[in-house]
């Protein structure tokens, strides 16, 4: 009988596994590749990126991990506030001017200075309103952030707006993978505050690219981590748990003493057959928003309008953020070096416009928007490829609060991981799996 079972090989199995490595475990991963929607590949000293890019900072569950395994990251240089949109790229000034250096009408002018001076005084309020207080735990937290203006959606809060004005603020809310409309207000103004508070949160790269984490893990634990093993049903009983899954054609039965399941909510739902009633109706009612994200190669040589920028929001295009990936390079380089890499994203109704169109017509459409953005991009391209994941992020609706105590409460030998569980995305994943983890290790 194994110790531990860990299903689902992304970065919250893949950090339960760690904690769990000198115990007897099995790590089981459906897909051919461990990292779930943390994807890179290198390319000499750059990386081709498609899911998470950016992670915690010190003192926080991911800077712990990357100690522990021995993996670097630095924060992220240059701007995160550049602006393309109606034909201008701004990459400098404070954002509050940005609607009056961008070409629209002053009626559209207006409604963002109002609508963003709410946002701006709610982010300030946000950031003091969920800080972290003496004593309180990772579920007591996460509880309060949801609970924070979760009535209403984020749409409702700032009212409704004239295009252009709209268009300002729907690319940094829709980054959690659901439209304005979808997600609620306090979800949204954590997003500007994720954005506005650069030295906080998600702020730095990890070194070689986000799988030199995932794949270190993975390739540390050997054989006990399995790709390709599609688990088809977790049975609790009175002092095991049951697994069995299938592997290239074959059946197998495995059991452990505990159980974590790191897989997304419906996934979970549909595997563990006897979790608790509960557990599972809240399970059934998280929702997820999809994503497509294409990875750039480029051969450009000299500088370039780019490189001082990591992030460009692009309103009204096919994706809603560029991503310049080699941006942290970039920045150890004495001589431009030739050559960029960049992630292009595209959330929620942008994705689901994409999703099903094949790789070419993916890339030809982003591309086009590229050219627009940075006349002859695609000139410069060297290769280019397209990733989509259906289910992209699980964001926060209004009523999701109520959710939190059913989903974070005791399920017996079964214990549940991953990013649905908490507001703060890749740390969420790795602080689920940790907790995960030592709750067996005690056990034990």
């Amino acid at each position: 009988m194994k110790d531990a079972i860990i299903i689902g090989g992304g970065i919250a199995g893949l950090s339960a596994a760690w904690e769990l490595r000198d115990k007897d475990i099995l790590l089981l991963e459906s897909d051919k590749r461990f990292g779930g929607r943390v994807y890179s590949e290198r390319r000499g000293k750059y990386w081709l990126n498609w899911g998470g890019h950016v992670y915690n900072g010190e003192n926080s569950a991911t800077d712990h991990l990357l100690k522990s395994v021995g993996v670097g990251a630095s924060p992220v240089p240059g701007t995160v506030t550049g602006l393309a949109m109606n034909g201008k790229l701004l990459l400098d000034g404070r954002v509050e001017t940005y609607p009056f250096r961008m070409p629209m009408s002053w009626k559209s002018r207006l409604a963002i200075v109002k609508a963003g001076a709410k946002v701006r005084l709610a982010v300030s309020k946000y950031g003091k309103i969920v800080a972290p207080k003496p004593g309180e735990n990772f579920r007591e937290h996460q509880q309060r952030i949801y609970d924070y203006k979760n009535n209403i959606s984020f749409t409702d809060y700032v009212g409704k707006l004239p295009l252009d004005a709209d268009a300002i603020f729907r690319p940094t809310v829709s980054r959690s993978a659901g439209d304005p409309e979808e997600i609620s207000a306090g979800a949204g103004i954590g997003y500007f505050h994720l954005v506005w508070d650069k030295g906080e949160g998600l702020s730095r790269n990890i070194h070689g690219g986000p799988s030199t984490l995932t794949n270190t893990i993975a390739e540390s634990l050997g054989n006990r981590a399995q790709s390709g093993a599609v688990v088809r049903q977790v049975v609790q009983k009175t002092d095991s748990v049951i697994v069995n899954y299938e592997q290239n054609g074959e059946q197998y039965e495995v059991e452990a003493r505990f159980v974590v399941l790191a897989t997304p909510a419906p996934v979970t739902r549909k595997i563990a057959v006897n979790i608790d009633p509960e557990i599972s109706k809240a399970l059934e009612q998280v929702v997820y928003g999809p994503y497509v994200s294409a990875a750039f190669l480029t051969n450009e040589s000299g500088k370039q309008v780019w490189d001082d920028a990591y992030a460009i929001a692009t309103p009204k295009r096919s994706f809603n953020v560029a991503f310049n990936m080699s941006n942290l390079v970039r920045s150890w380089e004495k001589k431009r070096d030739t050559g960029s890499s960049f992630m292009v994203f595209s959330p929620a109704t942008l994705a689901r416009k994409l999703i099903n169109k094949n790789d070419e017509e993916i890339i030809q459409t982003y591309l086009r928007d590229l050219n627009d953005i940075f006349p002859n991009f695609s000139d410069k391209v060297v290769e280019a490829r397209v990733q989509r994941f259906p289910l992209g992020l699980a964001y926060c609706f209004p009523g999701r609060a109520k959710l939190q105590p059913s989903l974070t409460k005791p399920a017996g030998r079964l214990f549940l991981a991953g990013d649905y569980l908490g507001t703060l995305y890749t740390e969420t994943a790795i602080k689920t799996g940790y907790e995960a983890a030592h709750s067996i290790l005690k056990r034990l």
